[in-house]
């Protein structure tokens, strides 16, 4: 599934093209997780703007309203010359004058919608419980360690919620856990001023280090220009069961957490 550093690669690699572009033609093929929320006609004529991100939302925002775009389980978008065919698992085409982009979506879990502003009732129902963005200015170390205090949930599955801190997903939450030492088991509430401290910067250095790498393409993912990415090259403990820790050589064990996989080090990760 395409995390936070997927979602703003995919927006770098197509923003800066789009910018100004007039839409010519839209097109909707199978339906997606969300209906589209207006006729596809009414889009015509309206020019895309900028191209922002919002957790894992791409918020292509328009001269009038804008689209929420999600990437779901196996979602991906390409930007290019108009004239190729859609394929079968090619669900929305949105053509301007500058170039054609494409939802490809072979589950069909990911979604565009439209929307009048990102204030309307159908953009807040997507974006309004989201956490802080941790690529951001506001995601500091003290409001991050305050909201662990407060939850009693093992702090993996915190993470996930993105409701502390947004589009921390299953690879790199297992990641910066493995840099702050932290177990995923353990409990919020009892992980220390020092220990969440450690924790912010593992964060800001993961999803850092994996936009500047262009993401994860662990199964199919590349940007709207069809690069994949590499940080997976360099996981820690993602997806390394049985491997050799990189720092202490024990080997990396595997849990499930709320149906994910999780993966650490039993001796550097402290509970």
């Amino acid at each position: 599934m395409p995390e936070l550093p997927e979602v703003e690669v995919t927006r770098l690699s197509f923003a800066p093209a789009i910018a100004g572009a007039k839409v010519l033609d839209v097109r909707v093929g199978l339906p997606l997780r969300w209906p589209l929320g207006c006729e596809p006609g009414a889009l015509l004529g309206r020019q895309v703007l900028q191209v922002r991100r919002r957790g894992k939302y791409l918020l292509i925002d328009l001269s009038t309203g804008l689209l929420l775009v999600h990437l779901g389980m196996s979602g991906s978008l390409r930007f290019g010359p108009p004239g190729l065919p859609a394929g079968k698992h090619d669900h929305f085409d949105l053509l301007t004058d500058r170039g054609l982009l494409r939802l490809h979506d072979p589950r069909r879990f990911g979604a565009v919608v439209y929307a009048d502003s990102e204030q309307h009732a159908v953009a807040q129902k997507l974006l309004g419980h989201l956490g802080v963005e941790p690529l951001g200015d506001g995601f500091s170390a003290q409001m991050f360690a305050d909201g662990l205090k407060k939850r009693q949930a093992p702090v993996k599955q915190v993470l996930l919620a993105g409701e502390l801190v947004v589009g921390v997903g299953n690879i790199y939450a297992s990641e910066a856990l493995f840099l702050a030492c932290i177990r995923p088991t353990t409990r919020s509430s009892r992980i220390s001023k020092p220990r969440a401290a450690r924790l912010h910067r593992a964060i800001c250095d993961v999803l850092a280090q994996a936009v500047a790498q262009g993401g994860s393409s662990l199964r199919d993912f590349s940007n709207a220009q069809g690069q994949n990415g590499y940080f997976q090259l360099q996981a820690n403990v993602y997806d390394r069961t049985g491997q050799a820790c990189r720092v202490c050589a024990a080997p990396i064990k595997r849990l499930v957490q709320g149906q994910r996989s999780t993966f650490y080090c039993p001796l550097c990760q402290k509970p």
